[in-house]
């Protein structure tokens, strides 16, 4: 029907149009009124009238004809059925439109708007955020909108990424938003976890506290050993792409932030050295990342192992396609460092002395000293075969203060925290103690990683002692006691405990006086004669007199040498029961 329309008649029609998702009429209409219906207005009716159950691709063509106002290159323009509206003259059809209360294209909450924010930042601004100076886009705002009726009216996410394919480009803010709140909403609810959906709107998800946000996208991730494999995937999926929404920063391109305008304007008023600094206050969601990620590693350490083997880090997201997204250079700097950091705390928290548990360990701090481009470690089987030397350099041996003792246990991500800090030092000492505590498990000693710090940094001599006589005690008594091998390797096994291997540069008779090392306070004189004992007790005699008597490093001197062989030979003596010399303790005797 070819009837000439008023304006307000116009908007009437298009309005039924909508309401009833009648979409080729409504696109039929806009192509023959144009004056009436530009872009804003269809946009708003859309809306407020369009059904939240009509499929996507029954209006996405209309919204890609929007920006040409060429609406023929998707609809077969038709007659206007204008029958709904005909009997109303200009004045009744005025005050409907009245009171149509269309929708405002406006997101709730000053901090949500994608109007292009301020910055500090001038030029670098403009390279990260195209949008950056230009007004308010409606579509991009309307796409938003749409998106939370769609998900609050029918729960269908799964749509909606078909809904924002063909806009991603035209703006940097709907392109974050897509990928900073709808993507993991969508993952964790419809892809990954379909089976144990979050309760949540997107609108209520993308406004949650960062704790909230990362417990309840995390909340399935681990939770059964066998979701352990999936454990990446998760922080890939759901935390990399989370991670790029304005609202996990608080100090970033002029930052939509939780702050209030008065907190803001006060900020903007400092000096940006706090910025500079990059404080762990710089993105408060991934401080509740690497919270999360310790905690597991404290509690279900198997989480925290698989999380690391399987994920890189900050650098490490599956945006699914959307886009690309970047940080400054000092914000991922920043990201990076304190992911470093967690790591090296995850070793020290891990609460378990087990085979399997000091295994992960080791992979751990030879991912992390990957990560920091420090020279590789082998894999801990051969590592414990070589037990190289450990710098004892003054930067390891500062680390070794007492002082840090405290940080064995507390504020292990706290950037005071000297231990946990990616510096080749504290990565060094990790390692040292990761295979310490690994040779002391295997000699009958549980020991963790923290158990083992304790040792070394406490420098307590009586219970460095006490551990070293229990090693040697265990040796005494476990394994292949008749096998020269069994005992070669076992001294050099704890003789590296005392000094990780720094004694290997001295003369062993001019061994430094304390080491480094879990035994570092206990004289290497102390542990060559309980060795020495140990050996005689076994008969190992010929091993005995290679060792301490023909050895050309003479580890003990002469005299003592001596006085260790008769006390053993005493010993046996006094312990005889048979007065046979070829039985019992007179045969060691006779033979020592």
């Amino acid at each position: 029907m070819s009837t000439v329309l008023s304006p307000p008649k116009v908007v009437l029609l298009a309005a039924h149009f909508t309401a009833t998702g009648d979409i080729a009429s409504l696109a039929s209409l806009a192509a023959s009124h144009g004056d009436a219906l530009r872009k804003k207005l269809i946009l708003r009716l859309l809306l407020t009238y369009l059904p939240s159950h009509l499929e996507t691709e029954e209006y996405l063509p209309l919204l890609q004809s929007l920006e040409s106002a060429d609406y023929s290159t998707f609809f077969p323009l038709q007659d206007i059925d204008a029958s709904s509206v005909q009997s109303l003259t200009d004045e009744q059809a005025t005050k409907k439109v009245r009171k149509l209360r269309l929708q405002p294209l406006s997101l709730p909450g000053a901090e949500s708007s994608l109007s292009s924010s301020r910055t500090s930042n001038g030029s670098a601004q403009q390279e990260k955020d195209p949008d950056a100076g230009e007004p308010e886009d409606p579509l991009a705002v309307f796409l938003i909108q749409r998106a939370y009726a769609v998900d609050d009216g029918s729960g269908a996410l799964p749509e909606l990424p078909e809904l924002f394919a063909p806009f991603l480009n035209r703006s940097y803010h709907l392109r974050t938003w897509t990928i900073s709140v709808l993507l993991p909403l969508l993952r964790r609810n419809c892809e990954y976890y379909p089976e144990a959906p979050l309760q949540q709107t997107l609108a209520d998800f993308e406004h949650l506290p960062d704790r909230l946000a990362v417990a309840r996208l995390l909340s399935n991730t681990g939770s059964r050993d066998d979701l352990l494999r999936f454990v990446g995937r998760d922080l890939r999926g759901l935390i990399g792409p989370w991670l790029y929404n304005e609202r996990r920063w608080t100090k970033r391109r002029g930052a939509l932030t939780v702050e209030s305008s008065s907190e803001q304007a006060e900020s903007d008023g400092k000096d940006g050295e706090e910025a500079k600094g990059l404080s762990p206050s710089l993105c408060p969601g991934w401080e509740e990342v690497l919270l999360w990620l310790t905690t597991q590693a404290a509690k279900s350490w198997r989480v925290a192992a698989k999380a690391i083997e399987q994920w890189d880090g900050p650098s490490d997201a599956d945006l699914g396609g959307y886009g690309t997204m970047w940080l400054d250079e000092s914000e991922q700097g920043y990201l990076e460092r304190r992911y470093a950091r967690a790591v090296l705390a995850c070793v020290y928290l891990l609460p378990e002395a087990s085979e399997e548990a000091l295994a992960a360990a080791h992979s751990i701090v030879s991912k992390i000293i990957g990560l920091l481009d420090q020279d590789p470690i082998p894999a801990l089987p051969a590592d414990l075969s070589l037990l190289s030397p450990i710098s004892n350099t003054s930067d390891i041996t500062a680390l070794l203060s007492i002082r840090n003792a405290i940080y064995l246990r507390n504020d292990l991500l706290d950037e005071a925290n000297a231990l946990t800090s990616p510096t080749r030092e504290a990565t060094e000492l990790l390692h040292a103690l990761v295979l310490s505590a690994s040779l002391l498990n295997k000699m009958g000693t549980s020991c963790t990683i923290r158990r083992a710090g304790e040792l070394a940094v406490l420098q307590n001599e009586r219970e460095q002692k006490s551990e070293t006589a229990k090693v040697i005690h265990w040796i005494a008594s476990n394994g292949p006691r008749t096998e020269d091998r069994y005992w070669i390797k076992a001294r050099n096994e704890i003789l590296w405990l005392r000094d990780w291997g720094a004694d290997d540069d001295w003369g062993a008779a001019e061994a430094a006086p304390t080491g480094n090392g879990v035994f570092g306070q206990v004289k290497r004189e102390y542990i060559e004669v309980e060795l020495l004992k140990a050996m005689l007790a076994n008969t190992r005699y010929s091993l005995a007199r290679k060792l301490y008597e023909e050895s050309p490093d003479h580890p003990l001197p002469k005299e003592l040498v001596q006085e260790t062989i008769f006390e053993a030979a005493m010993g046996a003596y006094d312990g005889a029961s048979n007065p046979n010399r070829t039985r019992g303790g007179l045969k060691k005797c006779d033979d020592m």
